[in-house]
């Protein structure tokens, strides 16, 4: 569960009332609540405790310092896919020699910037990318740690956008490829052949994918184990999170909430199916959760502006939009949307958008919503991932502040942008 609930009629994170910092700071507003990324995270490190094993969050999903500052006091490693990622966890206080650089473009620049940072490993794609970086670490007369990213050719069974497994997406080597790769990467010399990397998509709701990833590739990293000695297997991310659950309330909630059959995975679901497999292999096991620890540990808090009645349609627009929340317009992304005062009225057929001159810019379409009105405050939940970094100055709207609650209290993790941040570094 998150920390998110009604108490005494007012939406709170942990101990806080969302109201109260919504009045305070401004909308729109993103509220993390560091109580749930904490349990994510120990609840995720926990399930895997029978093996050697480390939690890595990848800061793709929610990079605000603040929030990298708070995983790397509880020990974690990193899986970063840029040279600014990991300029962001070494300021956060995060030790690079955790940090697993992945991402198939990485350039000279960043490639010598986590070498002479002490990375871990880089995530190597493609064996043309292998020769550079080793052609880079030459130069710098240093040798580079590097796995090579296997693609298994397993449908995740995601969205297509998210799908990263399979033989067409442009991730990884294909896995007929892989050994033949290590063999040629092997006789260079500013190489050191440390580990093998998968990651086959995101928002998986069923254990069965990543049972059958593991049980193809686990035989593939015993055999790069005696052949190179390499030390660890990263099988990514990907374990889904719920976008529509109840909110914890003292009255009878007006969400249906989720079937166990549509439920997605528990940590000790995904453990159990897959420990089998990877324990006899005596590996370091490298887990890359991102959406699954910070997903659920966020809001955007957005206001209510008008309402506007068609012939067809009934429009709430809000002071917020796809430039600050882009799943709904990427990639159909659900977020349940809910008013911060705890609603027991009427449900309205609604579309919910925002200001941004472009069709796409929509939270749902034709989607029951409790009833709110204009100067009301909502949250659209789970927006803890792919929310806040995912967001632009589109239109010139500045970008939104963001504020971590930890019990009772609440700090500003990013301020709030003015017109004149719009400007900066432009000439007049």
């Amino acid at each position: 569960m998150h920390s998110f609930h009604y108490s005494n009629g007012s939406l709170h994170c942990e101990d806080i009332s969302i109201a109260d910092l919504a009045n305070q700071y401004g909308t729109p507003l993103y509220v993390y609540s560091s109580e749930t990324f904490r349990d994510r995270y120990t609840r995720l490190d926990a399930a895997f405790s029978s093996i050697n094993h480390e939690v890595a969050y990848a800061v793709k999903a929610n990079s605000n310092l603040s929030v990298l500052r708070l995983l790397a006091k509880m020990g974690s490693g990193f899986d970063i896919v840029s040279g600014g990622e990991l300029f962001r966890v070494i300021k956060a206080g995060g030790d690079p020699g955790k940090c697993t650089f992945a991402g198939v473009g990485k350039t000279r620049d960043e490639i010598e910037y986590a070498l002479k940072q002490g990375i871990y490993s880089i995530n190597v794609e493609s064996e043309e990318e292998a020769l550079f970086i080793s052609q880079v670490a030459s130069e710098l007369n240093l040798v580079a740690p590097i796995a090579f990213r296997v693609n298994p050719n397993v449908d995740a069974k995601t969205h297509k956008y998210i799908s990263t497994g399979k033989s067409e997406n442009k991730f990884g080597i294909d896995f007929e490829f892989i050994l033949d790769a290590y063999e040629r990467a092997s006789n260079l010399p500013n190489l050191k052949l440390k580990g093998l990397q998968m990651h086959i998509g995101s928002q998986l709701t069923s254990v069965s994918p990543f049972v059958e990833a593991v049980e193809k590739v686990a035989p593939l990293a015993a055999d790069l184990k005696d052949k190179y000695d390499i030390e660890f297997l990263s099988i990514g991310g990907g374990i889904g999170i719920v976008y529509e659950e109840a909110l914890a309330s003292g009255s009878e909630s007006w969400w249906t909430d989720q079937s166990d059959e549509t439920r997605p995975l528990t940590p000790e679901q995904y453990s159990s199916a897959i420990i089998p497999s990877l324990g006899p292999l005596g590996l370091k096991i490298l887990l890359e959760p991102g959406r699954f620890i910070a997903g659920n540990a966020g809001v955007l808090v957005t206001k209510c502006l008008y309402e506007k009645k068609g012939t067809t349609k009934t429009f709430k627009i809000v002071d917020s939009g796809m430039h600050h929340l882009i799943r709904p317009a990427l990639y159909e992304g659900f977020h349940e949307i809910v008013p911060v005062t705890e609603p027991t009225g009427a449900i309205d057929a609604v579309d919910v958008v925002g200001p941004i001159c472009e069709s796409g810019d929509f939270f749902c379409q034709n989607r029951e919503v409790p009833n709110f009105v204009p100067g009301e405050f909502i949250a659209l939940m789970s927006a803890g991932a792919y929310g806040m970094v995912m967001a632009t100055t589109y239109n010139s709207h500045p970008l939104p502040a963001e504020i971590l609650v930890d019990g009772n209290q609440a700090k500003i993790a990013r301020k709030r942008q003015t017109f004149q941040d719009l400007v900066e570094g432009e000439e007049g």
